[in-house]
């Protein structure tokens, strides 16, 4: 069970951190980058 969770773990970091998206959204970003770039975005228009 171990190894399956290990497994999973480095498939889900890879394809969050290191992978790059061609959808719509991601523009050739990673999803990681993605949302963080859309969290600063929805700050500075919902509350400053």
């Amino acid at each position: 069970m171990e190894s399956l969770q290990r497994d999973l773990d480095e498939w889900v970091m890879y394809y969050n951190e290191q992978r790059t998206h061609q959808g719509k959204m991601c523009s050739g970003r990673t999803p990681l980058v993605t949302l963080e770039d859309g969290k600063q975005i929805w700050k500075e228009k919902f509350i400053d």
